[in-house]
C-alpha cells in the first residue's frame, strides 16, 4: 500500500473531509477525490474547489472517471450504505487485486441487515485488503481544530498500518479486534442517535442517560448474535460515538428523531441513516430472538405509527428490578 497516494470514492460531508483530511495530516502526496458525472455535489466542488463545509487543498485531485479513482493503492469509500451494494456491483468490473479498501461509512443494508464488509465480499472476490472506520467525529468539530478519536478495523494487520496513516493531533486513532462488532456498533449508533432526539423533541431530556446506559446492552445482544463481542459495544465505534449522536447540534440521526417527536417533516432519510439500520435491526432481532425493547419502541413510534410518548411510557412501565 502506497503511503503517497490515496482516493476517495464519494464527495459528499464526510467523503470531501477524508481527502481533505489524507491532504492535509498524512502524508499522502496525491489525493483523488470521485464523484459520480452529474453529480450536483461533485460539480459543486469541480467549480469552486469548496462546499459549505471546507476548501479542498491543492493536493486534491476531482475526477468523475472511477478508473483514476482506483489508480490508487489506497481507496477510501464514503457512500451512502443503502447505495454502497450498486456501487461494489460496478467495482467488481475492474481489476482490485491488492488495493487497499477502507470502507467510512455507518448503517447495515435495510433488507438484509448486512454490514458494510459482508455486502463488500459478497459483490467483490477479489483479494483485496478490507478495513473498516468508526467512532466519534462531525466535520464541523475537525475543521475547528477539535480533536477526537475513531478506530479501525480488519480481520488483519491493515488496520495496523492504516491506523498509523491516520492517527495524528486531530483525529486519535485506534485499531480495533472485533471486526463485526464494530461495524454493528457504529451502524446502531445511528438508530440511538434518533432515538436521543425524540427525547430532546419531547423535552425529556432526564431520560437520555437511561437510553445511554441501556441502549448498549441491547447492541451488545445483537452484535454477539452476529458473532461478534458484546463488550465492543462500549468502545468507540457505539458507546463513543455518542456525544457526537446523541447531543451534538450537527448529528442528522439526532435531528431526524427531534423532527420526528416535534411532527415536522424530518430532513431525507439517506441524511438519518439510522432509519434505515432501524428497520433492519427489527426485522433480524425478531427473525432471531434477539431481545431490543428499546428498538421495539422505536419501531413501533417510527415505523408503525404508534404513539410515541406512549411507547417511551411503556419502556419505564415493567416490573421493578435490579439494575446489574
Amino acid at each position: 500500500m502506497s503511503k503517497n497516494q490515496a482516493s476517495v470514492i464519494g464527495c459528499g460531508r464526510w467523503g470531501s473531509f477524508l481527502a481533505w483530511y489524507l491532504a492535509e495530516k498524512t502524508r499522502s502526496e496525491r489525493v483523488l477525490l470521485y464523484g459520480k458525472p452529474n453529480s450536483e455535489t461533485f460539480a459543486e466542488l469541480y467549480g469552486a474547489r469548496r462546499n459549505s463545509y471546507l476548501t479542498l487543498p491543492a493536493r486534491v485531485e476531482l475526477t468523475d472517471d472511477l478508473t483514476s479513482a482506483l489508480s490508487c493503492g489506497l481507496v477510501v469509500v464514503s457512500v451512502g450504505v443503502q447505495d454502497f451494494r450498486t456501487l461494489c456491483r460496478e467495482l467488481a468490473q475492474y481489476d482490485l487485486h491488492g488495493k487497499t479498501f477502507l470502507l467510512a461509512m455507518k448503517g447495515l443494508e435495510q433488507d438484509t441487515a448486512k454490514t458494510v464488509s459482508e455486502i463488500f465480499h459478497e459483490e467483490i472476490r477479489e483479494p483485496v485488503s478490507l478495513a473498516i472506520l468508526a467512532g466519534p467525529g462531525h466535520v464541523q468539530d475537525y475543521l475547528a481544530g477539535i480533536p477526537s478519536c475513531a478506530v479501525i478495523d480488519s480481520t488483519d494487520d491493515t488496520k495496523i498500518k492504516l491506523a498509523e496513516l491516520f492517527s495524528g493531533e486531530l483525529m486519535k486513532v485506534y485499531y480495533g479486534n472485533d471486526f463485526i462488532g464494530n461495524q454493528i456498533g457504529a451502524a446502531l449508533k445511528n438508530v440511538v442517535g434518533i432515538a436521543a432526539g425524540i427525547l430532546d423533541g419531547l423535552k425529556w431530556y432526564g431520560l437520555k442517560g437511561s437510553l445511554m446506559v441501556r441502549a448498549p446492552v441491547e447492541v451488545g445482544r445483537f452484535i454477539e448474535s452476529r458473532g461478534g463481542t458484546a463488550f465492543t459495544a462500549y468502545g468507540l465505534s457505539h458507546l463513543g460515538d455518542y456525544e457526537a449522536t446523541l447531543f451534538s447540534p450537527h448529528s442528522h440521526n439526532r435531528l431526524w428523531g427531534e423532527a420526528f417527536a416535534l411532527s415536522k417533516t424530518p430532513q431525507d432519510n439517506k441524511l438519518a441513516e439510522g432509519c434505515h439500520t432501524l428497520r433492519a435491526v427489527y426485522r433480524y432481532a425478531h427473525q432471531n430472538n434477539v431481545y431490543m425493547p428499546i428498538i421495539d419502541a422505536l419501531h413501533r413510534a417510527v415505523c408503525e405509527g404508534a404513539d410515541i410518548k406512549s411507547e417511551i411510557s411503556k419502556l419505564f412501565e415493567r416490573g421493578i428490578g435490579a439494575e446489574f
